[in-house]
């Protein structure tokens, strides 16, 4: 297995830590890294970012933003509604295994316009014109479907519930669907938890858990 230990990363723990602060600091208006200015030390500086973040494409969700963070900090998978595909899991595998990172959060948000339309999809059984953007709608309705077919709620907090049920299920796949992935976790070296991003308030709440404990190396 590639390098899957950094003696220096943050625990899982630490890591959260630095990301509620750092959404503390971002609705608060304390932002420290609101101004970014390029610096050519970027280029050859090592990539350590301390998080792993799958979030939404959604242009009101720029993840570094809302959690005040800056260049080489978070390493960010961004696809419509979180979904987990191949070349998502590729890519946290990737950043778990070469630079050590201890925590992958799976970010959704209110609002979510692909679980809009897979809920629009379900109750019309009128699929996207798209076969692409069925791809994306297809993913997620298997997660949300039993709760839908049980309702016909269209109110925020209904459709949160829904969008939470997509974040876990994305959360489950990464973490039995990559044995990298499940390799980790199992050994305490990496934790995978959920959230979701209010975009009325600017909030990020994590609704996961964390291990008691990070194994040594």
């Amino acid at each position: 297995m590639p390098h899957t230990w950094d003696p220096d990363a943050l625990s899982p723990q630490e890591a959260l830590q630095r990301l509620s602060e750092g959404n503390q600091r971002f609705c608060e208006g304390r932002a420290v890294h609101a101004s970014r200015v390029f610096s050519p030390d970027l280029a050859i500086r090592p990539q350590r970012p301390f998080a792993i973040i799958l979030g939404c494409s959604d242009s009101r969700t720029p993840v570094e933003v809302l959690f005040d963070q800056g260049f080489g900090d978070l390493f960010v998978v961004r696809i419509a509604g979180n979904v987990v595909a191949p070349s998502v899991v590729g890519s946290i595998e990737f950043a778990a295994a070469q630079f050590g990172t201890r925590l992958v959060v799976v970010l959704g948000h209110t609002r979510c316009g692909a679980v809009a339309a897979t809920v629009e999809a379900i109750r019309t059984s009128n699929g996207p014109a798209s076969k692409n953007i069925r791809s994306i709608t297809d993913r997620i309705s298997p997660h949300i479907e039993h709760a839908l077919r049980a309702s016909d709620s269209t109110d925020s907090e209904f459709m949160r519930s829904l969008m939470r049920d997509n974040v876990r299920a994305s959360a489950n796949h990464l973490r039995h669907g990559s044995r990298i992935i499940e390799d980790l976790v199992l050994a305490d070296r990496l934790a995978v938890v959920t959230a979701d991003y209010e975009l009325e308030t600017g909030r990020v709440q994590f609704f996961g858990s964390l291990p008691a404990k990070a194994a040594p190396p």
